[in-house]
């Protein structure tokens, strides 16, 4: 199948704009059968005083022109991220959206950044791993940060994910761990990964771009630089469970691992005789 990922320089300032530059990318996309956005994309990350005067809920701008992305390409379409609001609270969400209109599925960002950012004083953190079955295979979400937690991976890979689906916002002074990353989560898992990174200046922090398409061996399919495109290639998600059946890393897991706390750990590796 065709996959496609849309690198995206940030707007300022008018949403509107970002929802038409967005459509126009979507649709360059023509033929693919899933396309990506970014992370934050409608405002831009950096953008945090507007993150809740501009929230929006499912019925919101958004989602509801992605919606009608999704019948007019006839892909399913992973909207990216923005900001949502949702019982008094306010999250960083994406969804899974049906070449119908549909909406499949939706994850909440779980691992928030605080790090030069005001995203954890602003949002709440999700609580959800978030795996999708579709006609297409299975389909992991993530979200940016998420990247540096490789437990939230391998609770997607227990659930047998054949392509990680990761919209970002990941600046310029960490580009190689990003590379780095993107390819062994794919890698350790042996999944497909898709990555959509916003690109260009927001609030004086530079986005990085290079947004991946990588195979469960964690070789890059497909590559961005540093500025807007619609990177894509066509994949095989059957590979993934080739690549587990031929080198089955997976199934040699100790599953007391999952949750180890240091518990059963010693001080040293050696035990009087």
């Amino acid at each position: 199948m065709k996959v496609a990922s849309i690198q995206m320089a940030v707007v300022e300032g008018d949403k509107e704009a970002a929802l038409a530059k967005a459509a126009e990318l979507v649709r360059r996309a023509k033929g693919a059968e899933l396309i990506l956005l970014p992370e934050i994309w409608n405002l831009g990350f950096m953008s945090f005083d507007r993150y809740l005067s501009e929230a929006e809920d499912r019925q919101g701008p958004t989602l509801t022109r992605l919606r009608e992305l999704a019948r007019e390409s006839g892909a399913y379409l992973h909207s990216g991220s923005f900001v949502e609001r949702a019982g008094g609270r306010f999250y960083n969400s994406s969804y899974l959206i049906s070449p119908k209109g549909e909406l499949l599925a939706s994850y909440r960002k779980i691992h928030l950044y605080g790090y030069g950012s005001e995203e954890t004083r602003l949002l709440t953190g999700g609580e959800e791993v978030v795996v999708a079955r579709t006609e297409l295979g299975r389909l992991g979400l993530a979200t940016c940060y998420d990247l540096r937690f490789p437990e939230l991976f391998r609770a997607m890979a227990a659930q047998g994910v054949d392509l990680f689906l990761v919209c970002s916002a990941w600046p310029y002074p960490r580009l190689e761990a990003w590379l780095m990353l993107n390819r062994v989560r794919a890698l350790e898992n042996q999944a497909f990964l898709v990555s959509a990174n916003s690109c260009g200046p927001n609030r004086g922090a530079l986005l990085a771009g290079h947004s991946l398409i990588c195979d469960p061996w964690g070789e890059i399919a497909a590559g961005a630089g540093d500025d807007e495109t619609v990177l894509a290639a066509e994949i095989d998600l059957g590979l993934a469970a080739e690549a587990r059946k031929r080198f089955p890393a997976l199934a040699d897991r100790r599953g007391w691992l999952a949750g180890w706390d240091g518990s059963r750990s010693e001080t040293s590796g050696l035990k009087e005789a």
